[in-house]
């Protein structure tokens, strides 16, 4: 009962917009919002088995290329962001870019997506990287089940409101830090 008292104070001060003053989900309305350039930078990576790596990076992985395959998911699925997050706006989106880069076990994964419009692509990025990472693991499951998708992060956004944000540090994904 507490909780939900406290859900009310946040959303009815604004704090918690996606919740109305009774603490209900709702659809932010971003109508009166000016439309401005936008920007959203996100991470993440997939680590896996060296069996695993060595396919891939001979071009031998049976149901073909994972990473071309990945770079199409992840541009997919940021376009479909609206239509798999409930609460998202649909956005049209003037770029999209999801790269692909070897580390030490495994693949980083970064989308960078733009829009001019009322709200931001943050959860377009997010959504991206996350696909585009589901994808290898559906790619190479059958030689690695244990690989690890991990350290999803926005790093960047620009535009809006809120102005600029940069995560703070080296842009290291917490995959990283573990091992």
């Amino acid at each position: 009962m507490a909780r939900k008292a406290v859900s009310r104070k946040r959303s009815a001060r604004g704090g918690l917009s996606h919740l109305d003053a009774k603490g209900k989900a709702r659809m932010v309305d971003v109508g009166a919002k000016p439309v401005t350039d936008r920007e959203a930078v996100a991470a993440g990576e997939v680590t896996m088995s060296a069996a695993a790596l060595r396919l891939i990076r001979r071009g031998d992985v049976a149901k073909g290329d994972p990473l071309q395959t990945a770079r199409l998911a992840g541009i997919m699925a940021a376009k479909q962001t609206s239509a798999l997050i409930p609460l998202c706006h649909p956005l049209p989106l003037s770029h999209i870019s999801v790269e692909l880069s070897p580390i030490a076990r495994g693949y980083r994964i970064e989308a960078r997506v733009r829009t001019s419009g009322r709200t931001g692509v943050e959860m377009e990025a997010l959504t991206a990287v996350s696909v585009a990472a589901l994808t290898i693991y559906d790619m190479v499951k059958a030689v690695d089940k244990e690989m690890v998708i991990g350290g999803i992060c926005l790093l960047e956004k620009k535009g809006g409101r809120s102005g600029h944000y940069r995560r703070r540090g080296r842009n290291q994904l917490a995959v990283r830090s573990r091992g």
